[in-house]
């Protein structure tokens, strides 16, 4: 199963990275490290959400509408603009998803892409959507019937092979609580100690990060 971050790799995943740059008005280049850094942590968000049967539920029921289509229609969705109604369901798919830690993810993303926090909002909230497309579209794929099975769809695009240390990186951003000093402590996990695969979720992170010099 391919994982998120070989989604953004993939020619469907640089229609994505220009479209919202473009819907948003921020840079490509910007926007694409941005993408890398917050899609495995809104996807690691749902998996721990996923972990409850109620969160399960809540995240099984939420893709009848979020099917994948989204996909299906990346022009539309783009051109001219990405419509109030997407933007406005992105907003609420991320209140639902990160909840009090909203504010703390954003700040965290916003220092490590050198983007404005206002500007990794709008993006985060066109993002959400297609993110939950992304979601959708694998369950169906694996023909997914019941809501305890979504942690299994959900660890697969994060990469069944992540490691520990990559798992704790999105942890830590996750229990970002606004303060600022989380931002010094991922940093020092990314930055320090010892030599990081050019592979996967932690290689594509450590280069962004400055960890592969």
């Amino acid at each position: 199963m391919s994982g998120i971050l070989d989604l953004l790799n993939s020619d469907l995943g640089k229609t994505i990275i220009s479209g919202v740059a473009g819907s948003t008005g921020q840079d490509t280049n910007k926007t694409s490290g941005l993408l890398t850094m917050a899609m495995p942590v809104l996807m690691k968000a749902m998996e721990r959400n996923a972990s409850t049967p109620e969160g399960a539920e809540g995240l099984y029921g939420a893709l009848n509408k979020h099917d994948g289509s989204i996909l299906d229609n990346l022009g539309d969705l783009f051109n001219g603009g990405v419509n109030k109604e997407v933007v406005d369901d992105g907003g609420k798919i991320l209140g639902h998803v990160l909840g009090s830690r909203q504010l703390g993810v954003e700040k965290v993303l916003s220092e490590k892409s050198g983007m404005d926090l206002g500007s990794v909002a709008n993006i985060l909230k066109v993002a959400a959507p297609i993110l939950m497309g992304v979601l959708g579209k694998q369950s169906r794929q694996q023909n997914v019937s019941q809501a305890s099975d979504m942690s299994s769809v959900l660890g697969g695009l994060l990469g069944g092979n992540s490691t520990q240390r990559e798992q704790g990186f999105l942890e830590k951003i996750l229990d970002a609580d606004g303060d600022g000093s989380v931002i010094d402590d991922v940093a020092g996990m990314v930055l320090g100690g010892g030599k990081k695969k050019s592979g996967g979720l932690g290689g594509l992170l450590g280069g962004l990060f400055g960890g592969n010099r």
